[in-house]
């Protein structure tokens, strides 16, 4: 049986709510607490499905406060995390197939242009203007970057709650608060498929994962606040910081080979 000292359960449990803050705000929680649980002694075979436990348990506190204080539209949320899951399925297998590095130079050079996108577009996200959009093509725009994200996150992964955020409020023309929601509600649906998965399989450390996730839940209750409270002004400099992140762990991740 795993122990872990005091200090450890300390020091994990800061950057675990550390990422829950991040995440609810721009995603990219997993860059914080997959080295955490490693650096603390757990298994690598328990790490993935560990951290889906803990990091779906805290995005449902997300998920429940944007969804009640935007009044999101389930007509809209629902066909996204359908569309969302079949994606992921698609790209799982194609992940079976294929070798995912592949995908990695062209993410480096895909993230510095996303993350100045952001940064230098001041207006960027500032108004929700999806009521241009009829019903209709509102909901095949958010399919449309539902599906493809969707995939994306079954073939390789890192960062698909920034790019569910931006394509929405890029294509759907959320700003950034309500693309933010729905893309969390879109990611507790894939967290919750993949953590079935690892249950299933033996490879989460439960009770780590849901000490850890009402730990997360604390961070997510932050971050929707900020969220919620700054708009723009907090979601995107998170998203450049996830962008800068993932571009070192990605570059680092091809130099190690």
């Amino acid at each position: 049986m795993l122990e872990f000292s005091g200090l450890q359960l300390v020091v994990l449990s800061f950057l675990v709510f550390l990422a829950g803050v991040l995440d609810s705000l721009a995603g990219g929680g997993g860059l914080i607490t997959l080295p955490a649980y490693l650096a603390v002694g757990l298994p690598p075979g328990l790490v993935l499905g560990t951290n889906k436990c803990a990091s779906s348990i805290g995005t449902v506190a997300s998920v429940v406060r944007y969804f009640r204080t935007l009044s999101l539209d389930r007509g809209v949320a629902v066909p996204m995390v359908v569309a969302a899951l079949v994606g992921s399925a698609a790209g799982s297998g194609l992940a079976l197939l294929l070798d995912p590095k592949w995908i990695r130079p062209l993410m480096l050079g895909v993230l510095p242009f996303v993350a100045y996108s952001v940064l230098s577009k001041h207006h960027f996200g500032l108004e929700d203007r999806s009521a241009e959009l009829a019903p209709g093509a509102l909901r095949a725009r958010a399919l449309g970057v539902a599906l493809p994200v969707g995939a994306y996150d079954g073939f390789f992964g890192p960062g698909t709650g920034t790019f569910l955020a931006l394509g929405f409020a890029r294509f759907c023309r959320f700003d950034l608060m309500h693309a933010t929601g729905y893309a969390k509600a879109v990611n507790l649906a894939s967290n919750v498929a993949a953590l079935v998965s690892f249950l299933l399989a033996g490879r989460v450390h439960v009770a780590l994962g849901v000490w850890m996730g009402l730990v997360s839940v604390g961070g997510h209750l932050v971050g929707s606040h900020l969220g919620l409270k700054r708009g723009a002004a907090a979601i995107r400099p998170a998203i450049a910081l996830i962008c800068a992140g993932l571009f070192l762990k990605i570059a680092v991740d091809l130099v190690r080979g």
